[in-house]
């Protein structure tokens, strides 16, 4: 197998990664692109390489530190009234690390070798990532998902995690429905519903009225990671796992609260 070969087999995963560390669809997007622009100008930093995954890995987190921007520690995160912080504390490394670990599922060795650290190293990495996103602020959950086992799985995760359940319908109607009585603060989605219908039609609908971050289970993750839309940002695929679960919750989580912090710092500017 060639080298880009090697490299594209990769690339549904490692967009899924950057927008999980970016936030954003496009964002994320634009680094994996400028890895690939690096491989072709660079293919001995891949060609060389004992884990050619890893190397992947490693080579998109080093074009995204070169943003001076990506090199600095987000510490914008203030005490809450109860004395915890907020995601924005966590330092970059920290969060790097806890998501090639949960969601990527990278070993210590690996994620080591990725952000050019010790094993040591990236194992304290990943315990700060832990007792910190464990520290987050609860919130109100809507789960949309027509199978009851996998429902029930995914509000075990939601509430080990101190959030709070407000729903779990099984269609299109039943989740538009939801709202009139809840206004989540994150939404769980299946793309596929009982009814046939579409968990993405569903939650478009739910957006045009109500702003919240959305994370979407299915078990054909590969279908949309295409580039080509509609093309959720946060995805996870069936069966989850639970720490990849987590891990996009809280990077959900942390964008959404990010962006409102900017946008009432911006009102309050503007006022």
């Amino acid at each position: 197998m060639s080298v880009s070969q090697d490299v594209l087999a990769h690339i549904p995963y490692l967009r899924r990664f950057a927008r999980a560390l970016v936030g954003d669809r496009e964002g994320g997007d634009a680094y994996v692109l400028a890895t690939l622009e690096t491989v072709v100008a660079e293919p001995e930093r891949i060609a060389d390489a004992e884990d050619v995954r890893v190397a992947v890995y490693q080579l998109f987190l080093d074009v995204w530190a070169t943003s001076p921007i990506n090199a600095e520690i987000d510490r914008s995160g203030e005490p809450t009234e109860d004395g915890r912080r907020n995601l924005d504390a966590i330092s970059l490394k920290p969060r790097i690390a806890f998501l090639l670990h949960a969601l990527e599922g990278f070993d210590t060795e690996q994620i080591g070798s990725a952000l050019h650290v010790t094993e040591r190293d990236a194992q304290a990495l990943i315990e700060t990532a832990n007792g910190e996103i464990a520290d987050q602020i609860a919130t109100d959950v809507l789960i949309i998902e027509d199978e009851p086992l996998i429902a029930l799985d995914l509000k075990a995760v939601v509430e080990e995690l101190g959030h709070r359940v407000v729903a779990m319908p099984r269609t299109h109607t039943e989740a538009v429905a939801a709202i009139a009585d809840a206004r989540p603060g994150l939404i769980l989605a299946d793309i596929q519903l009982a009814d046939g219908s579409s968990g993405l039609e569903a939650v478009n609908e739910i957006l045009n009225s109500l702003s919240t971050p959305v994370i979407f289970v299915t078990a054909y993750p590969e279908r949309f990671l295409t580039g080509e839309p509609p093309e959720p940002a946060f995805l996870i695929a069936k069966p989850f796992n639970v720490e990849s679960l987590k891990a996009v919750i809280s990077q959900a989580l942390f964008f959404d609260r990010r962006a409102g912090r900017k946008e009432n710092g911006a009102a309050r500017a503007g006022a």
